[in-house]
Order: structure tokens, then sequence, then C-alpha cells
């Protein structure tokens, strides 16, 4: 009989529970990993607080998390490139390779995608906050010379990498991004690195703001404090080549889009149910929208970028928390006051 671990598992809003559920061990081409470092998302705190989002509501059960590095403690047949003891970054994003998209290599629309958490399907795709883990070797990613808590950003930060080629080049290119939340502050991060000169970036939380300028915003803005604070961008047209809206709320969209110069870029990471859109402004700046929605390739080039030392995410790890701890540990991820990524720390207790 298996052993039993303990998994963070979400029946309705609020009612967030620690269960026990069977082990497993791993198969042909799998391995077993033990659960070393989880962040806490955006997505995983909608169910927590509401549910689901937009359509997508809980009709069973979950378990949470898809933010998550360990070690491996067993292959299955056929795996090499592995070894016991690694440290790795688990891909969350497990595309079927068969359907017409990943023919296409859009890996990220996958007709049958099973992505850790997620209730979009039913049954739901149990996520990968438990103490120990099957994935298949594809997805694990060695993270040598990394902790386990950075390696855990590979996820967030792979969002990131995708947005930024969804933009298009950004040498030498103005930017501006709304939402300072940890995809919002890691677009910072990649559009920097991938060449961007001017970024200014937008927010309602001071503190939210003081990440983002420690991540290297040229420009920070508080909406809370003055709503036309991008007023001096929008003479002339406007001023920014590309936005980055992290917030998912029509009204950062919205006060965004005067200060956007003609013939710009919009990429849409935000996530938070429908958008009433400005389209006739829109239109008539011809800007272009892109949505950007999760990522594939980009998971393995974000672990390269943080073992060479080129993005560093650390800074944005603002709080950790052991398993039995995991009802706090969302209620301060929720918190924007004063949490920014908020994990679990998994190694604090035994298996």
């Amino acid at each position: 009989m298996n052993a039993q671990i303990k998994a963070i598992v979400i029946h309705a809003a609020r009612d967030l529970r620690l269960e026990d559920r069977p082990g497993d061990i791993p198969g042909p081409g799998q391995v077993q990993v033990q659960l070393a470092a989880g962040g806490i998302c955006g997505s995983d705190l909608h169910y927590f607080n509401h549910g689901g989002f937009g359509t997508v509501h809980l009709r069973e059960p979950m378990i949470l998390g898809h933010e998550v590095s360990g070690y491996i403690t067993e292959l299955g047949a056929g795996v090499s490139g592995l070894s016991v003891g690694q440290l790795v970054a688990v891909s969350p994003s497990r595309p079927c390779g068969n359907c017409r998209f990943c023919h296409a290599a859009q890996f990220n629309h996958c007709l049958d995608m099973r992505f850790y958490g997620s209730a979009m399907p039913f049954p739901h795709v149990q996520g990968a906050f438990r103490q120990m883990l099957i994935a298949d070797a594809a997805q694990c990613i060695p993270a040598d010379g990394l902790s386990p808590g950075v390696a855990a950003m590979a996820e967030p930060l792979a969002v990131a990498l995708h947005a930024v080629t969804r933009a298009g080049p950004l040498l030498g290119r103005s930017v501006l991004v709304t939402g300072c939340g940890p995809i919002g502050v890691l677009c910072i991060l990649a559009a920097r690195r991938a060449g961007a000169d001017r970024i200014v970036a937008t927010d309602l939380s001071e503190f939210t703001l003081e990440t983002a300028r420690a991540a290297g915003a040229d420009e920070t803005l508080n909406m809370a404090a003055n709503a036309e604070a991008l007023a001096p961008f929008q003479a002339e047209k406007g001023v920014f080549d590309v936005l980055f809206e992290c917030s998912g709320a029509a009204a950062a969209l919205t006060a965004a889009v005067p200060a956007m110069r003609p013939g710009g870029t919009i990429v849409q990471l935000g996530l938070g149910g429908d958008m009433t859109l400005p389209i006739q402004a829109m239109t008539a700046k011809e800007l272009s929208l892109k949505g950007s929605f999760r990522f594939h390739a980009e998971f393995a080039t974000g672990v390269s970028l943080m073992q060479k030392g080129l993005i560093d995410p650390s800074a944005l790890i603002t709080h950790g928390f052991p398993l039995s701890r995991a009802h706090e540990a969302f209620e301060t991820a929720g918190d924007r006051s004063r949490a920014m990524k908020v994990q679990i720390d998994f190694s604090a207790e035994p298996v």
C-alpha cells in the first residue's frame, strides 16, 4: 500500500484543507519529486477567495498549486538526463502532443492540456501542492545552483517571458506596466533583459510599486493617490510603445490607452474576468491588442536565465510558510500591502 502524503485541497471559497492523499511511484518516463517549495499564484488566490474566476468555478475538491520545485527521489524506467537528489523546477504545462495546436507548436493552446491545479476541465486537473509529486521527466528542468524558492519562480517568470515574446522586439522601446504584482514585476525584469529603454509601472499599492522600483522600473505611479498620474504621458498622442496589462482591471487599461503612441502594442496578461475595452480610442490609434496566455518553451529559458544570473527574482519572495500553516500563507498572499510572492516550504515538515 502506498504511503499517505499531505496535500493542500480547496473545496469551495475559503474552504482550504490539508488532507491525506495516497502517494504513488513513477511509471515509465516519469520521476518522483519530493516538493521543496511552492509559490501561491493569483489563480490559486481566486480559487481560495472566490471558488474560481470568470467562467471557471470549482465543481469538485482540487489540489491547488503549479509553481513548484523539488528534489528527485526516484526515476521511472527509461528516464535519462536526470538523477536522484537533483533539484528540478517542475513545469505545470503538460500538453497532449497530439492535437492540431500541439502539431503547430502552439502547446499553450493544447486541446487536452493538463495544467496543474486547473478547474477549467472536469474532472479538474489536480495541482502540485503535495509533499510527493509524480511528474513526467520532460516537465523537470534541472535547477542546479538555484535555491528551491528561486527555482519555483520559473513558472511565473515563464509567463512574463511569453508576454515579452508576444510583444515583439523591445530594444530601445518605451514600456508601460499596469499592475505590479509578481507577474507585473517579472515583466519589468524580462522587458529590461529584452532591451526596453524606459519602463514606467502603475499600481494602487505603494508596497508593490516599491518592489517595481527595486526591480528596475524607471518611474512608478500610484494611481490610487493620483488617478491622473498618466496624464503627462498623453501629450502628442502618447509615448509608450508597449503596454503589459497585468492587473486584469478594465480601469487600468482604459487609463493606459491615452498614453500609448499610435501603432503601439497592448499585451493583456491579467485575468480578472471580462473587460470593457475603449475600442474607439484603440481603433483611432491603430493599437494592436495581443493576449498572452501561459507559456511552454519559455519555462526552460527562464530556469537558464536565472542560473546565469541574468534575471534574479529572489527579491519577490517575501514570505515562506510551512505546509501546516497553508491557510495563513494564503491569507498573507492576498494582502498586497505587505506580500509579493508567498511560498509554501514543503521541506519544513517531513513526508
